[in-house]
């Protein structure tokens, strides 16, 4: 069933106008990302990737990262866009995140300027925050995009979106 996009109100964006393949862009919208009752990731740095029917995937900087919270796992990925990427548990204070981060260390031409910064899973976090507003996670296992009351979807990952 092909997707009805909902037309962007003022102030809002579509995923619908998203480029595909995705693009990254810089933001300096305060970023946080809060486990465990502690804030492991905050910053005003951030770059964000924007790709057709997805909400926007934040990517941290390290250096605005509690890196001592974060584990490496042997688990690797590639993204034909965007390079290979390493995944990394989340440990606070006794509760754990597997693969709830992940980072990319070999990025291809277009996404080096992210090469080594963090994006997080929104659904295995206690709540990230695009400036002061709790994003929803992106529906599905595989998906990391951020939702906010600015972007409007239909946004992939939804029931019944796998054959977009």
């Amino acid at each position: 069933m092909k997707p009805q996009p909902i037309p962007p109100g003022p102030g809002q964006e579509s995923v619908w106008d998203y480029p595909r393949p995705a693009r990254l862009e810089d933001t300096q919208k305060h970023i946080r990302v809060i486990f465990n009752d502690i804030v492991i990731a905050q910053t005003q740095h951030a770059k964000r990737v924007l790709e057709t029917s997805h909400p926007p995937t934040y990517y941290i900087p390290p250096e605005d990262i509690e890196l001592e919270y974060l584990t490496q796992t042997p688990r690797k990925t590639w993204c034909e866009w965007k390079g290979w990427c390493q995944y990394y548990n989340i440990f606070v204070n006794g509760k754990n995140a597997q693969y709830g981060a992940w980072s990319y260390f070999e990025p291809t031409p277009d996404f080096v300027p992210m090469k080594n910064y963090f994006g997080f899973y929104a659904r295995l976090m206690d709540a990230c925050y695009v400036d002061d507003q709790v994003v929803t996670p992106q529906s599905g296992e595989y998906y990391s995009g951020w939702i906010t009351k600015e972007i409007v979807g239909p946004f992939k990952g939804e029931p019944g979106t796998m054959g977009w």
